[in-house]
C-alpha cells in the first residue's frame, strides 16, 4: 500500500471509518447516512456537506470507487480501502484490548 495514503488515513476520522464500514457493500449518499446512523444509534449523524467532500476527497484517492447503480451514483470500497479499513480496524482493537486492561486493574506498569 502506498504509505503516503497509509499516513493521511491512519488513524482515522470516525466520520471517514463509518463511511467505510458502510461502503462494504455499494451505497448512494443517503443510504450511507442512514447506515451510519443505524450502526451508531444516531451518534453520529452525517450531513451532506461533510460526507460529499469526503466521498470526493477518498474517491480521489482510489479508497472507494463510484458507481451507477439503480439509477444513482453508489460507492463501493476498492481493495486499497478494505486494506486501510482492515488495518484501522486492527489498530482500533488494539487501542480498545490496551485500554480495557488498564482499566481493569490489570497491567499498572508498562515494561
Amino acid at each position: 500500500m502506498d504509505e503516503a495514503l497509509r499516513k493521511k488515513y491512519i488513524p482515522m476520522t470516525e466520520t471517514t471509518y463509518y463511511t467505510l464500514l458502510a461502503v462494504t457493500t455499494p451505497r448512494h449518499g443517503y443510504a450511507i447516512m442512514q447506515f451510519v446512523g443505524r450502526l451508531t444509534q444516531d451518534r453520529l449523524l452525517l450531513g451532506t456537506g461533510t460526507l460529499y467532500t469526503m466521498v470526493g476527497r477518498l474517491t480521489s484517492d482510489g479508497i472507494i470507487e463510484a458507481r451507477q447503480e439503480e439509477g444513482k451514483k453508489a460507492y463501493l470500497l476498492t481493495p486499497m480501502g478494505l486494506e486501510l479499513l482492515g488495518e484501522e480496524t486492527k489498530r482500533l482493537g488494539q487501542q480498545l484490548s490496551d485500554g480495557l486492561k488498564i482499566l481493569s486493574g490489570g497491567a499498572q506498569t508498562v515494561d
